[in-house]
């Protein structure tokens, strides 16, 4: 069984959603340990009350982003991390660190990849005028928010939407759906990173599934 580590700064709504689904036997995985740079990381309650071991590495205790992601690293080494999920981890990685783990690391973004890469995904897509917003799950590549998408969800603007609505709306919509879906991928081996793109199934994925593709256990 695949071993599964989750990277978490905050709230951990992602991770309590995975949670639910390896529960149910929805992931073929073991929680081998859930990490967060943030000692007050709330997240990290639903992991204790799951009874999943936890891990607190501060970043501000390293000189430098090069040494934190050293540690890390190790950590994840150690833990024998098959599969590293990044949860809202509020953290840009080095180079070096992603090359090691790339093909084994996924992250969600709050929005329709390639736009908006970076933060304020949801004013920003208001500001353009768009009439559609949603969520993208992608390989993570050295470049921020650029890796090969895996799957996407989305769904229509109201003229009524605010930043605010936005995300929680994308949060409940969407993220909580593909990013389950997305690591049963990976942890049944369906899923793969192969010569730059997104490979699910032994097809490369030109354009990224959509919540047309969610398997009925993740709708």
């Amino acid at each position: 069984m695949k071993r599964l580590v989750v990277l978490i700064s905050g709230r951990g709504r992602n991770l309590q959603a995975l949670i639910e689904a390896q529960r149910a036997g929805h992931i073929p995985a073991q929680f081998a340990a859930v990490i967060s740079n943030r000692a007050d990381a709330s997240g990290l309650t639903h992991a204790r009350e799951a009874g999943i071991p936890t891990e607190i590495l501060p970043h501000a205790q390293f000189p430098d982003r090069a040494a934190f992601d050293a540690a890390l690293a190790g950590r994840l080494r150690a833990l024998r991390a098959d599969i590293v999920v990044l949860a809202g981890f509020m953290r840009i990685l080095t180079d070096g660190f992603v090359r090691e783990f790339e093909g084994r690391m996924l992250n969600i973004h709050p929005s329709l990849l390639p736009k908006y890469a970076g933060l304020d995904t949801h004013r920003r897509a208001l500001e353009a005028g768009d009439a559609e917003h949603g969520a993208t799950v992608h390989f993570v590549t050295p470049t921020l928010d650029s890796g090969p998408s895996v799957i996407q969800g989305r769904f229509s603007v109201n003229a009524e939407d605010d930043a605010a609505s936005l995300a929680e709306r994308v949060m409940e919509r969407i993220e909580l759906k593909i990013y389950p879906q997305a690591v049963a991928w990976m942890a049944r081996g369906e899923l793969k990173l192969q010569d730059g793109a997104a490979v699910l199934r032994g097809r490369r994925l030109a354009q990224p599934a959509t919540l047309a593709d969610l398997e009925e256990a993740f709708r």
